[in-house]
């Protein structure tokens, strides 16, 4: 039994690490569907586009903006696409700021599909060896520490979403690639209220699935309370 140990315990350590993460980008795949514009563009107090856009306009171009993160085409999906003057609705800027965040949105899905085959491993393994309560504990962990990190980034929105975004672009994104002037589309079509309500439902999803996660495991995890 104790030459197992090491394995059955690094099992355990993983699911409780990895399920945060998973639960975390599950809730960021989820935001990246049109749907979730249809739905903040018709927030009450959402800013109307100061050049002109109609919510028409917001909702005809940002669902190829939002599609092309998730598809499989290249940047002529988005290149080809014009106003009725034949104007192109991006500019150069902009075309490759959206190649560089495909291209993080695409590392985040490989991500979640490999923290989730090895979160899969990890549960058979337990499971196999009849540690189901490694299993529960793991997940029961998990789901807490998924709430501490995203009430720390839901506390970062209400101090000062401009300097969180700040430094999300500046992790993933090079300088001077990720600003742009509020008459270029993507700023037209996804004004900072936009990015603030997305971070504010990737963290309320996200607190949601980890709060039926503890709920489900607390009633089988067994607490061991000093008398």
């Amino acid at each position: 039994m104790n030459d197992q140990a090491w394995y059955l315990k690094t099992s355990q350590w993983l699911i409780s690490v990895l399920t945060p993460f998973v639960i975390l980008m599950i809730s960021v795949r989820i935001l990246i569907t049109p749907l979730f514009a249809k739905i903040e563009y018709k927030l009450p107090g959402f800013p109307e586009d100061p050049y002109g856009f109609t919510m028409q306009d917001r909702l005809r171009w940002s669902e190829p903006s939002i599609r092309y993160l998730v598809n499989n085409e290249d940047i002529d999906y988005l290149e080809v696409l014009a106003f009725n003057d034949g104007e192109p609705i991006f500019n150069d800027r902009e075309l490759s700021h959206m190649v560089d965040v495909k291209g993080v949105v695409t590392g985040m899905r490989v991500a979640l599909a490999i923290f989730f085959i090895f979160l899969v491993i990890c549960v058979w393994v337990l499971l196999k060896k009849g540690r189901r309560d490694f299993i529960i504990s793991a997940f029961y962990m998990g789901g807490w520490g998924l709430i501490g990190l995203i009430a720390a980034i839901l506390l970062l929105v209400a101090i000062s979403f401009n300097q969180l975004f700040t430094w999300f672009h500046q992790i993933f994104f090079s300088d001077g690639t990720w600003q742009f002037y509020t008459s270029d589309t993507l700023i037209r079509l996804f004004p900072m209220r936009f990015w603030r309500d997305a971070f504010i439902f990737v963290g309320v999803l996200s607190l949601i699935i980890a709060g039926v996660v503890i709920i489900t495991t607390r009633k089988h995890f067994n607490f061991k309370v000093k008398e």
